[in-house]
């Protein structure tokens, strides 16, 4: 088969739950630098994005044969990346390494005597971001830690971006009345800069 054959989506798919090397040789050949470009904006980690794309082409050879003709190639395997990027997250425990310039500004609402110190700060916001209901608590991770805009999470996610924004607020409200006077004023520090609605 001639590989503009496969520039077909239904050619491509067909090919690809027949086993067709040529075909997946071309699926690699075709998306693997777009992905690559799209989950480094994910992780904003290149080596961790070449691992996503990677896991993400086993993972179609390995399940060819439950493609289905209906599925727009293109638009599954950016679904494909972005469900391993949230798997990978979700492994990761390490949750809002603070940015540099974030920093002095931090540190500033510790006094020097204070005993409670900043990484305890940092983890009692963390605790209760966990704390949020699940797709609260998902909507506020991909907006705020990982910058994702309205849009995009609406995208991912399957929603409207009226949902997303929706949620956000209703993070803030619970992270706003479960927290002291001092946890708010590090919360808007750690989050303010980034606007709540895009």
């Amino acid at each position: 088969m001639k590989s503009e054959d496969y520039n077909q989506n239904d050619v491509l798919i067909e090919s690809l739950r027949n086993g067709d090397e040529q075909a997946y040789a071309y699926l690699i050949d075709t998306y693997h630098h777009k992905l690559c470009l799209y989950a480094n904006s994910l992780v904003k980690n290149v080596y961790s994005a070449e691992d996503i794309v990677q896991n993400v082409f086993i993972k179609v050879w390995e399940q060819r044969t439950r493609l289905k003709s209906d599925h727009a190639v293109k638009s599954f395997l950016y679904k494909l990346v972005y469900n391993e990027f949230i798997d990978l997250y979700r492994k990761n425990q390490s949750l809002f390494s603070l940015e540099k310039s974030y920093y002095d500004a931090l540190n500033s609402i510790v006094s020097d005597d204070d005993s409670e110190s900043l990484q305890r700060m940092i983890n009692v916001v963390n605790k209760e971001i966990q704390n949020l209901p699940p797709k609260c608590k998902e909507v506020f991770i991909l907006s705020k830690k990982e910058g994702l805009t309205n849009i995009e999470i609406a995208e991912h996610l399957e929603v409207s971006i009226k949902t997303v924004e929706a949620q956000i607020t209703k993070a803030f409200s619970i992270l706003r009345s479960s927290l002291d006077q001092r946890m708010k004023s590090f919360l808007f520090l750690l989050f303010g800069k980034r606007k709540l609605l895009t």
